[in-house]
């Protein structure tokens, strides 16, 4: 199972994750520290180039182990403004989609489109039956983007709120 590199998401384009963008990933993870912070342990007040670059680094060997297929986040003009991935850790028959997005951009509806893009590209690859979205039940900009993308509440595991996609 592989998916394609790059998606076309109507105002957006997702990029399989390159090293040479760990400058940008550092930068926007910056610039959102306060809305991420709560929710994503990754970033933090001292998140720079270094754990921007190991980042990319390891989607690239995930992506060859097929683990888990990341994407950057960009406009059609090229702007970096998040990040989203395919996560196989639910397991067989399953994938997983995480996502953020850098503030400025937020509240616009891109992750939302980016979401079920990115969904109907996970439901057309071999085995998968199902897909998840798992997030903190504080989290409500996340829950707003599962739920406006035609995922519902299907459980919890542990803290976190599992939704699936239903068509």
């Amino acid at each position: 199972m592989e998916p394609p590199e790059m998606i076309n998401a109507g105002e957006l384009v997702l990029k399989r994750w390159e090293p040479e963008w760990s400058g940008e990933l550092a930068a926007a993870v910056q610039e959102s520290v306060p809305e991420l912070q709560p929710f994503l342990p990754f970033a933090t007040d001292d998140y720079g180039l270094a754990e921007a670059r190991s980042f990319t680094e390891r989607s690239v060997t995930s992506w060859a182990e097929g683990t888990e297929f990341n994407y950057a986040v960009f406009t059609t003009v090229g702007d970096l403004i998040g990040s989203m991935g395919l996560m196989t850790r639910p397991g067989p028959g399953t994938l997983e989609i995480g996502y953020w997005l850098r503030t400025p951009w937020t509240g616009r509806g891109l992750m939302t489109a980016a979401v079920r893009v990115m969904t109907r590209v996970a439901l057309t690859l071999p085995g998968v039956e199902r897909v998840v979205i798992r997030h903190d039940p504080a989290n409500g900009a996340s829950a707003a983007v599962a739920t406006k993308a035609g995922f519902v509440e299907a459980g919890r595991d542990g803290d976190d709120v599992v939704r699936e996609f239903r068509p």
